[in-house]
């Protein structure tokens, strides 16, 4: 990372998306990524992709949004073996565009 990144303030929202990578299929990653989202208040979305990854977004205050990322990188469920995790798009926005955090198939 650079050190580029202006500080959001604490509160402001933010949107990114996320793919991670490793074993993390099969492993009920996307129930427990869900109810960490759902733990820390983030809303958003997972999915199991074709090519073996999991996929989404994730919308909420930049702080909170900032500690699943950290749990998507490195811990995970309990079963996955996560080689690593990618972000990308990431915005500020206005308002939350999802209701919740939702697993989609």
């Amino acid at each position: 990372g650079g050190a580029g990144a202006a500080m959001a303030d604490g509160d402001g929202l933010v949107s990114v998306d996320y793919e991670v990578y490793g074993k993390v299929q099969g492993v009920f990653f996307r129930k427990y990524t869900q109810g960490e989202a759902k733990r820390l208040g983030l809303v958003g979305w997972v999915q199991n992709t074709s090519h073996g990854t999991v996929q989404g977004q994730i919308q909420g205050p930049a702080a909170r949004v900032r500690e699943l990322q950290e749990w998507l990188k490195k811990i995970g469920s309990p079963q996955s073996r996560i080689s690593r995790a990618e972000f990308s798009n990431e915005k500020k926005i206005e308002a939350l565009e999802h209701k919740e955090f939702q697993i989609v198939k």
